[in-house]
């Protein structure tokens, strides 16, 4: 997979389906009551933020990503830009679990390393 438009359908079909869940605090209570499944965090979230996720995504064993735009996962959700998004279906996030893991193949996916690993690397081509 070379673009993530798989991933951002997915998103959207999940958001149709309210299997989704936008907005820190609220994400965070999903975690915390075991609901959230998967968590997606902008790469250009703050880092307050990615720690806050970090740490609540380690802590309660929930799996979490980093990536796109604030700006690209609310418009693949049909809202305004987004910044925490987390997914409470068991299907949907086994699917974007995979494709996630197959976009991000070879890179770090913690903190920003995921974006300044992945920059340096296209820099390169």
């Amino acid at each position: 997979m070379n673009h993530p438009k798989e991933v951002f359908q997915l998103l959207g079909m999940a958001a149709r389906a309210r299997k989704l869940i936008t907005g820190e605090e609220l994400v965070i209570k999903e975690v915390r009551s075991g609901n959230a499944r998967i968590v997606i965090v902008s790469e250009d979230a703050s880092k307050n933020t990615l720690k806050k996720i970090n740490d609540k995504c380690d802590f309660y064993n929930v799996e979490k990503h980093v990536f796109g735009s604030r700006e690209t996962l609310g418009h693949a959700i049909g809202k305004e830009s987004r910044v925490v998004l987390a997914l409470t279906d068991t299907g949907f996030a086994g699917r974007l679990s995979g494709l996630l893991n197959e976009y991000n193949r070879g890179w770090a996916n913690d903190e920003d390393t995921c974006t300044r690993i992945r920059e340096k690397s296209e820099s390169d081509e």
